[in-house]
């Protein structure tokens, strides 16, 4: 169990490949924990590429609640898993996640940056709610200082295109954007797109492995 305060522990899933090059602390999404079959696959699928994930429970979705935890506790929760990262690995560390993981973990480190997390990798950022574009989840990430991959779907109806490819640009060459054609939130294409769910979710696998690789070979500033 990892003990986010004195009152609260959440259960945890360390998975490490031999001779590890990275390590992803990878936090679920709203309505899913981290044993949910998409966290599962992408957490197996870069293991095949060197990199070691920590994957953990928010407390909320540990004690079985559907109501998220308020983001202080998200937050705290988030640097424990980081702390526990850091005692459990010396490779370089990423952080990130699905959906509402990925946005409590950017603005943990929007607040305060996170001990030796190099970059924020975001599977489906939820940029707005459904049918009600904005982009007011977004501002602090012009706080961040470090690098930031966003692997989206076309049709991710929590983040409209028009909305995302601006911003993308405006927070600059630390922020990378990967788009899969035709996914929505969950990475699901339709038939109609000549791909599958598989295809789709080994090119995210192929964009993060690529992605950490090139973050850990830039020279330290």
């Amino acid at each position: 169990m990892l003990r986010v305060n004195d009152a609260q522990s959440v259960s945890t899933l360390w998975q490490c490949p031999p001779r590890a090059t990275a390590c992803f602390i990878f936090a679920h999404g709203a309505g899913a924990g981290m044993r949910h079959s998409f966290m599962e696959a992408f957490a197996t699928g870069i293991a095949a590429r060197g990199i070691a994930t920590l994957r953990f429970e928010f407390p909320y979705m540990e004690r079985g609640s559907r109501r998220p935890d308020p983001p202080p506790l998200c937050h705290a929760t988030v640097r424990a898993a980081v702390a526990e990262a850091a005692r459990r690995t010396d490779v370089p560390l990423f952080a990130g996640g699905r959906s509402f993981g990925g946005r409590m973990t950017s603005q943990a480190q929007a607040e305060q940056p996170l001990t030796s997390v190099k970059g924020l990798a975001f599977l489906g950022f939820p940029l707005h709610p459904a049918k009600r574009p904005a982009v007011d989840r977004a501002e602090h990430l012009s706080r961040i200082k470090i690098p930031m991959l966003f692997l989206q779907g076309t049709r991710d109806e929590l983040a409209e295109l028009e909305l995302l490819e601006p911003l993308i640009s405006r927070l600059g060459a630390q922020a990378t954007l990967k788009l899969s054609p035709d996914a929505n939130h969950a990475f699901h294409v339709p038939a109609r797109s000549g791909r599958t769910d598989e295809q789709v979710l080994e090119g995210l696998i192929d964009s993060f492995s690529a992605w950490t690789g090139s973050v850990t070979a830039q020279p330290r500033g």
